[in-house]
């Protein structure tokens, strides 16, 4: 009896089906609407104005059916061509193109237009078509992601920085900004004149420390793509970094700050905020060689006050434009940073096709520098090399000028202010046209800018201290006095920091490019 009920448990177990019937008749099938395509092509070939809307909307891969994609890059050849889009005219696009038969023949595309009766709904059906690709397109990104998860050898943050430059993609390609109408706008910029009016000073963005130039710049404002280039070992590193401690370390508002270095070590990096924080030579920071006194001036001037700056550091070498954006765009989230700064914009790569020439890929960078500040609303400054033109001028001028940037003339157009670092002493220039010793001298000039005046500041460097001060007209060849002039102010003492929050000095390790002390191509303390 109990050998026939094993047979019989047996028997029901071979019966039993081992996938689920349901699974294997109705699998996963990608998201579509083949008709709202359908819809959509046809409402374009019996109105005119319909393809207006749509190409706002969509691209030829929205369209989930082969056939649909081709007839859509048909209308888009024909708009180039300035012809009409109906039946007969796609008719013939395809057919020159060699892809009529491929799509189904006329009577496919004729099809089209019975399925429509008109483009009073051809706005929601493209949204619907478009929703359809982004869930194509998350199911596609996410299966490569898991896929590359799997194996041993990924790297998970640069898995991570993959992920989130494919999904903003997405995100910038696909999801456009609509109009916005005058009246809405006028609201909003009312309300910003009206705030800065009641404002009690003058600096509305993000102050550089000098007032000079505040005067001038009125702070870094949000969205503003600011170059900041000169001649090698003029610098433009020291000065990003003044710019960086001015910033972080404001008595009235600290501001979070990013410093992207492609071209030094952040140990480097921080061994200079040191030295000029603390006012002690680079050279003997760099190399250890301090007497006990500048030891303790270096904790209580220098180490202590840092490590309450709001300073994020990554040196990651040969970075690409999509994965500075992607690092850019966390931080913005998780630390609501308020300045970037970029040493420098030519040792980026663009992350483009194997067939850009360098100025094509230094095009691409500028223009995604710009749209990078515009989506996280914070100015971006980045800094920028100048070409030999400036040492070969023949009428001794060598004041950079806008011609000068190098590899590319997209910069100067996409940047809304250019600002060029002279110092009269890289020319072994030693005396001004007065006679006076101009050592340190330091020409800050601003040749263009979008939204103020163009005007050169002076300030004086003093590079072995790595540090740029307010210009003492009458002190010729002096240092200026040690607390500083101008809005320049040392950080309250310790205890009588703003907050004492918690804020800290954050670094990203990443690759190096070297381990000296200094820079072959950048500033150096003499």
């Amino acid at each position: 009896m109990e050998l026939t009920n094993f047979n019989k448990d047996r028997s029901k177990a071979r019966r039993k089906p081992s996938v689920d019937l349901n699974t294997m008749m109705y699998g996963k099938v990608p998201p579509q609407a083949k008709d709202l395509e359908e819809a959509v092509l046809g409402a374009i070939m019996l109105e005119k104005s319909a393809f207006d809307t749509v190409i706002e909307i969509l691209k030829p891969e929205c369209f989930y059916v082969d056939a649909n994609q081709r007839i859509y890059r048909a209308m888009l050849s024909l708009q180039q061509k300035n012809q009409p889009i109906d039946i007969l005219t796609v008719v013939e696009e395809l057919r020159s193109k060699e892809e009529l038969e491929m799509i189904g023949g006329p009577y496919y595309v004729t099809r089209l237009t019975n399925s429509v009766v008109s483009s009073a709904n051809i706005d929601a059906h493209s949204r619907i078509i478009l929703q359809k690709f982004i869930q194509r397109e998350l199911i596609r990104i996410s299966g490569e992601i898991i896929s590359e998860s799997y194996e041993d050898s990924t790297d998970v943050f640069d898995l991570l920085d993959v992920a989130e430059s494919k999904l903003f993609e997405i995100t910038n390609n696909h999801l456009r900004k609509n109009f916005d109408s005058i009246d809405s706008v006028l609201v909003k910029t009312v309300q910003r004149i009206e705030d800065m009016r009641n404002r009690t000073e003058d600096i509305t963005g993000v102050p550089s420390g000098f007032v000079s130039l505040d005067k001038v710049t009125y702070g870094w404002q949000p969205s503003d793509l600011v170059i900041l280039a000169a001649r090698p070992a003029v610098g433009k590193t020291a000065f990003a970094l003044n710019l960086v401690r001015n910033a972080a370390l404001n008595p009235r508002k600290p501001t979070p700050v990013a410093f992207f270095s492609l071209e030094m070590s952040s140990a480097q990096l921080v061994q200079r905020i040191l030295s000029a924080e603390s006012e002690i030579m680079l050279e003997k920071i760099s190399r250890g060689k301090m007497e006990e006194h500048e030891m303790k001036q270096l904790y209580a001037k220098g180490i202590q006050k840092l490590a309450q700056a709001p300073i994020y550091i990554d040196d990651t070498a040969a970075l690409n434009v999509f994965e500075l954006r992607a690092k850019a765009r966390r931080l913005k989230n998780k630390h609501n940073i308020g300045l970037i700064i970029i040493d420098y914009l030519q040792l980026m790569s663009g992350g483009g096709g194997k067939g850009q020439n360098r100025e094509q890929e230094i095009s691409t960078i500028s223009r995604n520098l710009k749209t990078l500040a515009k989506e996280l609303m914070v100015p971006i400054i980045a800094l920028s090399q100048l070409s030999r033109a400036v040492e070969t001028r023949k009428d001794g001028n060598k004041m950079p000028q806008l011609s000068d940037l190098r590899e590319s003339g997209a910069i100067e157009q996409d940047a809304d202010m250019v600002m060029f670092i002279y110092r009269p002493e890289y020319y072994d220039i030693a005396q001004n046209e007065m006679g006076e010793s101009n050592k340190g001298e330091t020409h800050i000039r601003i040749a263009k800018h979008r939204n103020g005046s163009l005007e050169t500041i002076k300030l004086r460097a003093l590079l072995h201290i790595q540090k740029f001060q307010e210009f003492e007209e009458d002190d010729f060849g002096g240092l200026v006095s040690q607390g500083g002039t101008g809005n320049w102010k040392p950080v309250p003492p310790e205890g009588g920091a703003a907050d004492g929050g918690g804020a800290k000095l954050f670094i990203q390790a990443g690759s190096k490019m070297n381990d000296m002390p200094f820079g072959d191509d950048d500033d150096a303390p003499f």
